[in-house]
């Protein structure tokens, strides 16, 4: 048995429910896994609350992290009792898990368990924003929602490669940015004025990580070339503004090959200190509909981890 947090109607965080169900055996290609900790997302609440379509009803999450229990027919490099990461893992909000066997990857036994769940979703958007984007050690990069899950991420990647950042910031993010290794500056009025002011002689790659109107007209302000401007949040404006959009939804570019091939490379990273994951909060499966409005009240500054 396992028990899963499904939504019955899209709605509020109030339509979540737990409910106790068969585990299946893994079949071929897939393992079986006793979860141990799971990432939660935006994508989550808006998954909830249907803004992605599809029908009801809907099983949530898509990364935790957990020991194998069992294996299928053909899987030969995982074995019973090894620590997992899994994503892409549909339906990530559980007790028990089966996921392809291409859906993990090892978990260093240096990593917790909170950061192993928090790290991929966040990492890989990251990595591929700044692939799409071809950030250097010549680059000033402004990066919008710096404090967030995936900005951490990207301030912090971004400074591996040697590129300086500029991370846009609310008063509580600041002091993480910096922490970092970017530079913060607030949201608000004036802002691609304050970039151009911390940066006179240019910025060359603006990523948008929030999607706000904001984020868009600054980056337009201030970097040249469009094609080293990127969100990833899909929405028409971006798209008509003819610079990228990164992940799911119509039009945007999904960077399958990118995401899936960064996250060995973020587990060493993270296993070593070269990135940290900030968790902010965690809480019990069973109060999963308070994770997600602690997670839609805004200003996080950080990941929120379920704990089984």
């Amino acid at each position: 048995m396992t028990t899963i947090v499904t939504a019955p109607s899209f709605g509020g965080p109030e339509v979540l429910t737990l409910e106790e169900t068969d585990l299946q055996a893994p079949g071929p290609q897939q393992v079986a896994i006793k979860v141990r900790a799971i990432g939660v997302n935006p994508a989550d609440c808006k998954h909830r609350a249907g803004r992605f379509g599809g029908s009801v009803p809907v099983r949530l999450g898509s990364e935790a992290a957990g020991v194998v229990t069992a294996v299928g027919e053909g899987v030969t490099d995982v074995s019973v009792g090894d620590e997992v990461i899994a994503y892409r893992a549909p339906g990530a909000y559980a007790t028990d898990l089966v996921v392809p066997r291409r859906a993990v990857v090892p978990k260093p036994v240096s990593l917790a368990w909170v950061d192993a769940a928090a790290l991929l979703l966040a990492g890989v958007t990251a990595v591929h924003a700044l692939e799409a984007t071809h950030v250097g050690a010549d680059d000033t990069v402004l990066i919008h929602g710096a404090a967030g899950g995936v900005g951490q991420m990207a301030v912090q990647l971004a400074r591996l490669r040697g590129a300086r950042v500029i991370g846009t910031a609310g008063p509580s993010g600041a002091a993480i940015v910096s922490d970092l290794g970017g530079e913060a500056t607030p949201y608000g009025d004036g802002l691609a004025e304050r970039v151009t002011a911390l940066a006179p002689q240019g910025v060359t790659v603006a990523l948008d990580l929030i999607g706000t109107d904001e984020a868009l007209a600054a980056s337009l302000a201030v970097v040249d070339d469009r094609e080293r401007i990127a969100s990833i949040v899909p929405r028409a404006a971006a798209m008509d503004a003819g610079i990228q959009v990164l992940g799911g939804g119509a039009g945007a570019d999904p960077g399958t090959q990118i995401r899936e091939a960064a996250r060995v490379e973020l587990t060493r990273l993270a296993a070593e200190g070269a990135i940290r994951v900030k968790v902010v909060r965690t809480f019990r499966l069973a109060d999963v509909a308070e994770a997600h409005r602690f997670l839609e009240r805004g200003h996080a500054d950080g990941k929120v981890v379920l704990l089984p």
